[in-house]
Order: structure tokens, then sequence, then C-alpha cells
């Protein structure tokens, strides 16, 4: 059984505070990143793996992409995105993503945003995009950074007055589960190292085009206080490929 955390009702009602949630793609701090590096989505077709809220697949539409697929394990994430959702050329499909099947050469763009580190085959997923992608398709995606995954607590080592000291790392190269605190506990990530994640997207044939460690906007910043410190180490990992 695939983790499904975020059907829980504690879960997703705490999920539904974070900014991201909120403000959207204004929200979350590596979007200026993907936006930047994002192809041309002009009368593509674009699959989204764990599209949560629908916010990438939306964007895509605005972009005038053809057609949009969202897939996410999570009924309620999918019920929230079909609620923000008027238009026909988007669909939703409750699945989990390592369970996609799609035919051969079917889009243009794979996107994927803080998905993967809960898929225990990273490997395999890659290797199914490329399939689903055309000759030339892109896949871009971003994860936990795994300085950020390396350990189960996921958290700043802090000082007796309770202020942030240092972001530690241990454990870096002992791949696999993290039994970790997301919003409530007991959420179960998959820690892998940066080589991992760049070997398994080019032995599945990818070329990969440009790799980033996004920092936080000043603006960003401003309007969201506690992002100064996402700055002090880096918290996503992006990747952008072609076929």
């Amino acid at each position: 059984m695939k983790q499904n955390k975020y059907d829980d009702v504690v879960f997703f009602s705490e999920y539904e505070k974070m900014p991201r949630s909120v403000k959207g793609l204004e929200g979350a701090g590596e979007w200026p990143v993907i936006k930047a590096i994002l192809p041309e989505l002009k009368n593509k077709n674009v699959l989204d793996l764990g599209c949560g809220f629908g916010w990438h697949c939306r964007y895509a539409r605005e972009q005038q992409a053809s057609s949009v697929i969202g897939v996410d394990i999570s009924e309620k994430m999918l019920q929230k995105a079909r609620k923000m959702t008027d238009d026909s050329a988007v669909s939703y499909i409750k699945m989990p993503i390592e369970d996609i099947n799609f035919s051969d050469s079917q889009f243009d763009v794979v996107i994927s945003s803080l998905a993967f580190h809960y898929v225990k085959s990273f490997e395999i997923v890659c290797q199914k995009v490329y399939g689903f992608l055309k000759p030339g398709g892109s896949f871009v995606f971003s994860v936990e950074h795994p300085i950020f995954t390396s350990r189960n607590e996921q958290d700043w080592y802090y000082d007796n007055h309770g202020n942030r000291l240092y972001w530690p790392v241990d454990n870096y190269q002992s791949e696999g589960v993290r039994n970790t605190t997301f919003l409530t506990e007991n959420v179960i990530k998959y820690h892998r190292t940066f080589a991992t994640y760049i070997n398994d997207v080019i032995q599945a044939g990818f070329s990969i085009k440009l790799v980033k460690e996004p920092m936080a906007t000043e603006e960003m910043v401003r309007s969201i206080p506690e992002m100064k410190d996402e700055n002090r180490r880096p918290m996503f990992l992006i990747i952008s490929a072609e076929k």
C-alpha cells in the first residue's frame, strides 16, 4: 500500500494552512526557478505527477497547453483540484505515481513538484516517464534536497534559547526510508543522494539540461518572514532533463 498521508483529516487540514496551499504557486519557494526553466507549454500535452491542488495544471493551461493530466494518490487533494479547475482540457486521475500507465510518446512535458521523495522507486518512475514522453520531450521536477532528507529529524540544531544554529547532515550515504515529522507525525519519505537522483535520470535515457538548488527570493522573504532561514541550506533540488 502506497502512503497516502494527505487523505488523513488532521494532516490535510494542516497542509491547507501552508503558504503554498493558500497562495498557490506564488507561495511556493521553488516556483520562480521552476517557472523560468519550464519549456514552452503552448500546444503541448502535459502530465503532472503528484499534482496536489492542481496549481501547475492550471498554469499549463494558462500557457495554452493543449491538454493536461494531473495524477495524485489523494482523493482530498483531487477534490480540491477539481473544485478549483473549470477547464475541460484538464483532467485529474487518482493513482499512486508508481502505478502510472500511459501510452508511449503521449506527452510533450512531464512535471512533478515535491512528490518523488514519497516514492520508493525513483528509478522506475524515471523509466516510465521516459517511455511516456515524445522524443525531445521535457522532464522537469523538484524534490526535497538530499541535505534536507538525510536525517529522520529533518530539523535544525538549536541552542538552549531555541535559536537555530545549523542544519545537521548525517547518514547521507545511507539511502532509504526516513520516518519523519512533516505537519504531523509518522510521515514516510525516501532519502536518496544527489548522485542517485542524477544517475537515475541519466540511466533512464535522459540528457540533463539543468540542475538548480533554489533560494527564496528577497520578495518572498519579505512576504513570508520564516523563509529567511531557507537560504542557509538548500531545501529543494530541481532537475530539468530531455528525452
